[in-house]
């Protein structure tokens, strides 16, 4: 089973511990509760009291003079298409979401300020106790890839596939309202709530109402559901992964707020899948009990023939290829996750690198936003240089800041100090999904750029840490060098006011406030200005996009 990792490896992905937790707060049953009573409840009630409620699905009975009538084969073509991206998502969105597996509707993200968690792990106080080492196991027959540290290629997989997850999407909506088809999906009538409630008392009552026939007609509760899953489900999904992003985030600081701040986007982006899986098990349960040769061969045919089996063994084909390509992708996972890194790059960080990462981050929070817990991450170093500049409270601590420049130098903390600073309180966006606020000071990038005055062939700027990666090898990243000159970019030596800490990253570390938190180079031993990222380490841009597949641009 293992036979794609070496030890290292497998006591990185695969740990002792792999149990399941789920942990929600007391509140959220409640709220849990509430909803249940407010629903299910309400219509037990006005069963039980007033009876069963006029089924408006019998006036839909008759199909002679229906004007819609079935699936055109564009419908059909969208709908299996959105099934095998909805999957690749989930499954993939699950794998993220393990690398940090709790979920807040707070920015700071103290331990125990959880909705819900998936880890039984309470954050131990008498050692230090990384975001890194909080991730848990999620089984690859859930996940994509599964495992534990595996964000960088599962991130591959999500983002390769959003792209034509959204176009497909804008192509069903267009033809929609280009045809009639939107007579089955978008309601006319404020009648249809009340005809909803009246099927869905049914339905909750165990009273199956009577089913037309979709091909000719949806009942009020379906056709209300295929609205919610097209028009709000679908964009609230993509709204609230634009509001995880670090470059939109800091330009647009409104937009979290839509969803109270960045974690309530991540919470909301969480329940929007829980929505689709929901669905699909609902939806994929009601097909085969209200028809399901007939059904399947509506949606793969786009006939209305009970007897035929053709659309069934069609609709297996497609999920039995869904799952073959499962099989497949968990081997290019871990056989070939550099094909997975590079088609990640080709769609997205092109997209990214003429688009969002172009924003400039634009000042926002106060002093008073700071949050009173901010995730360590990463081991502090080994390095026996570090750990004898770190007793000498780095007073002998130089930075060396070369490459292909006019004037390399090697500075103190005092010389970087009169060379001018600035403060800046922003909030990080790790790549696992926490996020923090914090006042950071330091020098402003652009005046170490001024000083050393770079070659005009030089586009990207290597900082290079005292610090090592998760499977050792010294820790490093690339800033192309217009993200390093942005409003925000700075080399910080303060954090919340006080001298940078040892575990934060003393004596320097990095602050490009459009980029994801891995970006930010913690413990910054020296700088190095080059033409281009891929001539340094492995060559795809820094220490986690060598060993862990990560993104080079980190917009989102």
């Amino acid at each position: 089973m293992f036979t794609h990792f070496n030890k290292i490896e497998k006591s990185v992905h695969y740990p002792e511990d792999r149990k399941l937790f789920i942990g929600l707060k007391p509140y959220v049953f409640i709220v849990i509760g509430i909803v249940f009573l407010a629903t299910i409840g309400v219509a037990w009630v006005q069963y039980l009291v007033y009876g069963l409620p006029n089924d408006p699905s019998s006036a839909l009975l008759s199909t002679a003079e229906v004007s819609v009538k079935g699936f055109p084969l564009w419908l059909i073509l969208c709908h299996w298409v959105n099934f095998f991206f909805l999957v690749i998502l989930i499954r993939s969105g699950l794998s993220i979401l393990f690398d940090h597996p709790r979920l807040y509707f707070n920015e700071g993200c103290k331990p125990g300020s959880e909705w819900l968690k998936f880890t039984p792990v309470k954050v131990p106080k008498d050692k230090l106790w990384t975001a890194k080492d909080d991730a848990r196991y999620i089984s690859p027959l859930v996940g994509l890839p599964g495992y534990r540290h595996t964000v960088g290629i599962a991130r591959g997989w999500h983002f390769i596939h959003v792209p034509f997850f959204v176009l497909n999407g804008v192509v069903f909506v267009v033809l929609l309202f280009a045809g009639d088809q939107r007579q089955r999906i978008v309601p006319t009538s404020w009648q249809i709530i009340p005809d909803t409630w009246s099927v869905f008392v049914h339905y909750a009552t165990f009273n199956l109402p009577i089913e037309p026939n979709g091909f000719y007609h949806y009942n009020a509760l379906q056709q209300l559901s295929y609205f919610g899953v097209i028009f709000i489900l679908a964009p609230l999904a993509m709204l609230t992964g634009l509001c995880m992003s670090p470059a939109i985030e800091n330009r647009f600081h409104w937009l979290p707020k839509l969803f109270g701040n960045r974690q309530g986007a991540r919470s909301v982006h969480f329940l929007v899948m829980l929505s689709y899986a929901a669905f699909i098990v609902v939806h994929v349960s009601m097909v085969a009990i209200t028809g399901l040769v007939r059904n399947m061969n509506h949606i793969t045919l786009g006939t209305d023939n009970p007897t035929d089996y053709t659309g069934l063994y069609i609709g297996a084909v497609i999920i039995l290829f869904t799952f073959a390509f499962f099989v497949h992708a968990h081997w290019v996972s871990w056989k070939r996750p550099r094909w997975v890194q590079r088609n990640g790059s080709l769609i997205n960080e092109n997209l990214w690198r003429f688009t969002i990462n172009k924003l400039k981050p634009k000042p926002y929070f106060k002093k008073e936003d700071i949050t009173p817990f901010f995730w360590p991450n990463g081991k502090l170093p080994t390095s026996e240089k570090w750990k004898n500049l770190a007793a000498n409270n780095f007073k002998d601590y130089k930075l060396k800041v070369a490459g292909s420049v006019e004037n390399p130098v090697e500075l103190s903390l005092d010389d970087l100090k009169k060379l001018g600073s600035e403060q800046n309180i922003t909030m990080h966006h790790c790549i696992q999904g926490w996020s923090g606020v914090a006042e950071w000071g330091g020098i402003p990038i652009k005046a170490l750029v001024d000083l050393v005055k770079p070659h005009s062939s030089v586009t990207t700027v290597a900082f290079y840490s005292f610090g090592e990666g998760l499977y050792g090898g010294i820790y490093y990243d690339t800033h192309t060098l217009d993200n390093c000159l942005k409003p925000g970019s700075i080399l910080a030596w303060e954090m919340n006011y006080e001298t940078l800490s040892e575990v934060y990253g003393a004596p320097l570390r990095l602050r490009v406030e459009n980029q994801l938190g891995y970006k930010m180079v913690k413990w910054i031993e020296r700088i190095e200005f080059v033409e281009s990222h891929e001539t340094i380490g492995k060559g795809y841009g820094g220490k986690n996009e060598d060993d862990e597949y990560f993104d080079l641009i980190a917009n989102t």
